[in-house]
């Protein structure tokens, strides 16, 4: 795999399971969005997101289930969401999952919009277009962890959105990934190896008080 601590993996490890969980994960966030309805709270979608987990055989989680609604989507996982908020006719939302199938680790993350939210949806798209920029800067130029996430925030800058420094992707593995202590994508000073790292992408409208985010494995 990789010479480097930082990207050190468990003995369990096998490639060919991240991505089942990956594929798996995708698949979890899709059947939490055909579930999002106007007026339903992030407690509430929460609790639906545990059913399709036990429909797909999800054997647990290894981070909680984050669904942030309307002005919550600025804020980060360890921020607690305003309260009382639900998904109104014309919303915004994102859907974060950290699950583990077969003893491997899934990280997936996107925004959705319902309604007629324009702005709102045009802030979803960046952050999708953002992340797939770094991601392809990534495999053509070779960069580092380090220089990924500031080339990210001169994209966000020139696309007229503000990035949130305080996400900077992380490592996955075979579970769990924690004993190996890796750091931060956006501190790690190598090229990161494929399918072992997280590629974050968190952004806020620079004045507006919604934001968006898109997170999966850097592969080749």
């Amino acid at each position: 795999m990789t010479s480097s601590p930082q990207e050190a993996v468990g003995h369990r490890f096998d490639p060919r399971h991240m991505q089942h969980a990956r594929e798996r994960s995708w698949a979890a966030l899709e059947g939490i969005r055909q579930r999002m309805r106007p007026g339903v709270s992030e407690d509430e979608a929460r609790a639906a997101a545990h059913e399709v987990f036990a429909e797909l055989g999800m054997e647990r989680l290894w981070h909680p289930v984050i669904i942030r609604i309307g002005p919550n989507t600025t804020k980060i996982y360890r921020e607690r969401s305003e309260p009382d908020v639900r998904l109104g006719e014309n919303d915004i939302y994102f859907i974060d999952l950290g699950l583990v199938f077969d003893g491997h680790e899934g990280d997936v993350g996107d925004t959705f919009t319902v309604g007629h939210a324009p702005e709102q949806q045009a802030c979803a798209d960046a952050a999708r277009t953002l992340f797939q920029r770094v991601a392809e800067a990534w495999r053509q130029q070779g960069l580092s962890g380090e220089a990924l996430y500031a080339f990210a925030e001169q994209e966000a800058q020139a696309m007229g959105w503000r990035l949130n420094h305080a996400i900077k992707g992380h490592r996955v593995s075979d579970f769990p990934h924690a004993v190996h202590k890796a750091g931060d994508l956006g501190e790690f000073g190598e090229r990161p190896a494929s399918g072992l790292w997280i590629l974050e992408i968190q952004i806020a409208h620079p004045t507006e008080p919604y934001g968006a985010f898109y997170e999966d494995l850097l592969t080749l």
